[in-house]
């Protein structure tokens, strides 16, 4: 019994693994040829009955628009191509019984997650008996299917045909061999387009036919920037005409893109910021056969044409890399499908967050935590000398005292301070700033990230509103730290103003204060620190976005100065209510006014000093945060990047590049698992690269002869 279920077992996998391109394998597991996670059999059942709606023998299937529409959504449910949908669902059914099961959606997902997918995709639509060979008559049905064939058609009496078919049409190609053919049949397609507009069979096209033949066989190879100026370039200098020689050497060229930017930084000795000219990079190229002396022409052509565009273009004559980027067809083709889809995914995954326990989440907050609490320190002490001067001018009353006034200004605080008390002086009440800056840093910054992370929208954004929440929620958390911190601190920074006075300590004033004592002020704390978290962390985040390189990555510098700008508005904004919590907290000296809570205090600062007295500090208040966040979030977030733990979450925004076209082509749909995260760029791809470009809406296909 064992041996005849094994052995029916070896059957139906011989039957039906041998109609796939690739081996006997479909379990649902990660192989070492596959770049993506592999789904988990479980969660991919249950996607696949959630989009099933056929039932037959008590087995559940989908149907071909189920697939391609519903699941894939690769067709317009309402306006499509009929056969097109055929074609894409039998490519996935490969017993061909217009049904797909489960064990061929797992194995489809199998195939997906292959580096040449795209090339056994191809081949499946190809393959329309699934034999797991494509014949003469099948790659015909396919080739007249497509919108290239019907623009320019294809003349398959021709030597190519023969030699990959046989002049009796017979032999039949392998997935090897087909990939191979689908490469090369391109660059016979456009061959032919040009003998068909050489009417008088000279050798020359003329340029509305060169822009004709591109856009409709070649415009996976053109940029914006190409499609909009090929006309200009085939009748720029000489070329009224266009021979073959150019149209071949065109084409080749954009091929080789990735290469002429290899020779260009050889040229320039791999400096990206320099610029070439047509001698250099011709002599330089002499060591690249792929590259002829006419490739180089068009190529400066472009670039001339390119340059008369920009205003006060100082590398006129010249080639720099960015030509070379803004000229290169496909982004993401600088590296293999497979390497860009491995890349990808990992992006995508930190992007978006990958489920995670309890545990993971708890141990990335606390990793955040300690991150955050030695950021804290390192920039608490950088701008400590700045907070002890702001704070003894918002502790300095207006009249009412003789000699009341000690400080013109914060120079002159800051002047004194070292007169009188020493270097030292400037950082009194350090110790128990840096005791109460760690927690309070560490859970303002992490609270931030929390809420960012539990707001933002599914594909990574996130609202202002969701922003400054995040921020307000972040600044109210730190208060259970921040009052007593800084009732200690300012107790201690305006100490050494009284003369005479014996020795204060941080012990002596916690004593004093008691515990209660050490929240007095709290409610000023709230209204300082609140708007200023609400409006610091979404500049900071917008700042970062501005200041980025055009791959979304940021260097300490666009750090720091992001970090530096956002600190400036956000710590003068809410120094009315700084002004204060410093009144509230500091021990009012004899025959100083005092002040029973908030809107007391606000009052009698109002009708004894004026509106302006709101704002003193002000100055000193933004020299200090504004630095000190800078140092603290730089501080951050290169910690995070030097000692980058992957707990499963969202890696910091600006941290590395953003994602390439491919990459953006990553399906977001969460129902798109394992190598189905893949489907839609690999389909993409068939279509860009390999020129299968089928119908996608309703146009009755034409009756082309066979």
């Amino acid at each position: 019994m064992i041996k005849m279920a094994a052995s029916i077992r070896e059957k139906f996998l011989k039957d039906f693994v041998g109609k796939w391109p690739f081996g006997v394998k479909v379990e649902c597991e990660t192989s070492k040829d596959s770049i993506v996670t592999r789904a988990e059999p479980e969660k991919l059942k249950s996607t696949f009955l959630k989009y099933a709606s056929v039932t037959e023998g008590g087995e559940q299937y989908m149907s071909y628009a189920d697939f391609i529409q519903r699941f894939l959504g690769l067709l317009d449910s309402k306006d499509y191509d009929e056969y097109t949908l055929q074609l894409f669902g039998s490519s996935i059914d490969t017993s061909r019984d217009k049904h797909i099961s489960f064990t061929e959606f797992q194995a489809f997902e199998h195939m997906l997650s292959l580096p040449d997918a795209m090339y056994r995709l191809a081949f499946q639509i190809y393959d329309r008996n699934g034999s797991g060979f494509i014949n003469h008559g099948e790659f015909k049905d396919i080739v007249q299917h497509t919108t290239l064939h019907k623009q320019i058609p294809f003349n398959f009496d021709c030597d190519f045909i023969n030699l990959h078919f046989g002049e009796d049409r017979k032999r039949r190609i392998s997935y090897a061999e087909f990939t191979q053919l689908i490469h090369d049949f391109n660059e016979e397609h456009a061959l032919q387009a040009f003998l068909k507009f050489d009417k008088d069979k000279n050798g020359y096209i003329n340029a509305k036919e060169f822009e004709e033949i591109m856009m409709s066989l070649k415009s996976y190879l053109l940029t914006d920037f190409v499609k909009e100026n090929l006309v200009s370039i085939a009748v720029g200098d000489f070329h009224k005409k266009i021979s073959y020689a150019y149209f071949t050497a065109f084409i080749s060229l954009l091929n080789n893109m990735e290469l002429m930017k290899k020779i260009y930084m050889a040229a320039t000795k791999r400096d990206k910021e320099g610029a070439c000219t047509k001698e250099e990079l011709m002599y330089q190229s002499q060591e690249f056969p792929q590259i002829t002396p006419m490739e180089i022409d068009i190529l400066f052509q472009l670039v001339q044409l390119r340059h008369q565009s920009i205003a006060n273009d100082k590398h006129i004559g010249r080639l720099t890399y960015q030509d070379l980027e803004d000229l290169s067809p496909m982004e993401g083709r600088e590296t293999p499908f497979s390497l860009q889809m491995q890349i990808a995914e990992e992006d995508l995954r930190l992007e978006q967050g990958a489920e995670r326990t309890l545990l993971l989440t708890v141990a990335e907050s606390l990793y955040r935590f300690g991150l955050g609490a030695l950021a804290g320190a390192t920039g608490a002490t950088a701008v400590y000398p700045i907070d002890l001067v702001k704070t003894r001018i918002q502790n300095q009353r207006a009249g009412g005292m003789i000699g009341e006034l000690m400080y013109k200004n914060s120079f002159d605080c800051f002047k004194k301070v070292i007169r009188h008390e020493g270097l030292l002086g400037l950082y009194r009440g350090l110790a128990p700033q840096l005791v109460g800056v760690a927690p309070e840093k560490a859970i303002k910054l992490t609270m931030n990230d929390l809420m960012r992370d539990r707001l933002c929208n599914p594909d990574g954004s996130i609202s202002l509103w969701a922003e400054m929440l995040s921020g307000g929620i972040a600044g109210a958390s730190q208060v259970m730290f921040t009052n007593p911190l800084e009732i200690v601190k300012i107790r201690l920074q305006v100490a050494g103003e009284i003369v005479g006075q014996s020795k204060v300590s941080a012990i002596s004033v916690i004593r004093e204060l008691g515990f209660l004592g050490l929240y007095k002020g709290s409610r000023a704390c709230f209204l300082r620190d609140i708007p200023f978290s609400a409006i610091y962390f979404p500049a900071y985040a917008h700042f970062k976005k501005y200041f980025a390189d055009e791959n979304g990555y940021n260097t300490p510098g666009t750090l720091l100065l992001s970090a530096f700008m956002a600190g400036a508005p956000a710590a003068a904004i809410p120094t009315p209510a700084d002004v204060i919590k410093t009144r509230l907290q500091v021990a009012a000296r004899q025959g100083q006014t005092t002040y029973t809570g908030v809107i007391d205090c606000a009052r009698k600062i109002y009708k004894e000093e004026g509106f302006a007295a709101f704002w003193k500090g002000t100055p000193a208040r933004c020299l200090r945060s504004a630095p000190q966040f800078g140092v603290t979030l730089l501080t951050y977030e290169l910690l995070q990047r030097t000692f980058y733990l992957d707990f499963g979450g969202r890696r910091p925004e600006g941290s590395a590049a953003k994602p390439t076209h491919l990459q953006e082509q990553l399906s977001r749909n969460p129902d798109h698992i394992g190598g189905y995260r893949l489907a839609l760029a690999t389909f993409d791809g068939m279509e860009s690269k390999l020129g299968l470009c089928l119908p996608k809406f309703h146009n009755p296909v034409q009756s082309t002869g066979s």
